[in-house]
């Protein structure tokens, strides 16, 4: 593999020097920009994209050579694949969002589960990853992501998105023994994803537990966060030479940071609800952590973009650790100027918390 020119991303996460901080955008391949929307026409639809690894590596390329200051690439995909292997057969209704055309609904149906074989039954994302990997030629590393167990969870049980997670919750309120034997399956299976991509060329891997934030503090510790920590403990966590760094990311998961703090990843992701300075104090030097401008700065006027990184970068303040990223993904009305001038800002103003 050829060696990487910009590894700044990998050593923040490390926590080892760097000249600035760096930066990716969470949903950075995506609607708001014109040439995604152009190949995502040309793909046909969003899971035709998913599952062609050279348009899931054009889409994943494209911001980078549209902004050259970003520090690293996250593979195209979608965190459904692996429900998808599963046999539950995902489909994206107009206006919708993801739905399943089975649902999971009791433990029959969890035991009926197969746990995927990530190079035969997931074998485009795999594909993906190689193609990235070699295209990039070493410019910046390339991140591979699953959801968690719990968020994956929530989609199989309710058939698709959900306001209210009524049926999940009544299934972990009711029948805990059942979410357990699903939430383990999906946790074995997540495990061998993630190892998939790590063998196919992916430099460091995030879980997305866009859910876990639904949770009382007690169910998250059980139902969750108990589950990402399988996850990490079965990671491989070197390869071609180098430490391949975890991220965890819990939506809403500001009030639990010391205990994902100890969950064994390298670095915490936080959405826009939480103190950086503060999260840092809390944490101190056990994780690097990632975050956390609200998206919604991003509909303001690049002065005001300036100010708000300038603010997040000041709280932080200095040394490495801290990857800077949105507290969620960027939304489709963004203006692509707007986002430039967004990681423009991080690279001038990080410098001078880095000497």
């Amino acid at each position: 593999m050829t060696a990487l020119k910009n590894d700044r991303f990998l050593r923040a996460l490390l926590k080892q020097p760097v000249d600035a901080t760096p930066v990716w955008m969470m949903r950075q391949a995506g609607r708001y920009l014109p040439e995604y929307r152009a190949t995502r026409a040309k793909a046909g639809d969003f899971m035709s994209l998913c599952m062609n690894p050279q348009l899931a590596c054009e889409v994943t390329l494209q911001p980078l050579d549209r902004y050259p200051q970003i520090d690293a690439a996250i593979l195209f995909s979608d965190i459904l694949t692996v429900p998808d292997a599963m046999g539950l057969g995902l489909y994206f209704e107009t206006g919708e969002g993801p739905r399943f055309k089975k649902v999971v609904s009791s433990p029959a149906d969890i035991e009926a589960l197969p746990i995927p074989d990530a190079e035969k039954d997931l074998g485009y994302v795999m594909d993906a990853v190689r193609t990235i990997r070699r295209e990039l030629n070493g410019r910046v590393p390339l991140i591979g992501f699953s959801g968690s167990p719990w968020t994956l969870a929530t989609y199989m049980v309710e058939g698709g998105s959900s306001k209210d997670f009524r049926k999940s919750k009544a299934m972990l309120y009711d029948n805990p023994q059942a979410m357990h034997a699903l939430l383990d399956k999906l946790a074995q299976s997540v495990t061998a994803y993630l190892n998939g991509q790590i063998e196919a060329g992916a430099q460091a891997v995030q879980i997305f537990d866009s859910w876990g934030g639904s949770l009382s503090a007690a169910a998250y510790q059980e139902f969750s966060l108990a589950y990402m920590k399988k996850i990490v403990a079965g990671l491989i966590r070197e390869r071609e030479g180098r430490r391949v760094p975890v991220i965890l990311f819990t939506k809403g998961g500001g009030l639990w940071l010391e205990s994902m703090a100890d969950s064994g990843a390298e670095a915490l992701g936080l959405d826009w609800t939480c103190d950086i300075g503060s999260a840092r104090a809390r944490v101190g030097a056990k994780v690097a952590l990632q975050g956390n401008m609200d998206p919604s700065v991003l509909y303001a006027n690049p002065a005001a973009i300036r100010a708000e990184v300038a603010r997040i970068l000041a709280s932080y303040g200095e040394g490495s650790g801290h990857v800077f990223n949105l507290g969620h993904g960027i939304t489709p009305e963004v203006d692509p100027a707007n986002a430039k001038a967004f990681f423009e800002a991080v690279h001038e103003l990080s410098g001078q918390y880095h000497r």
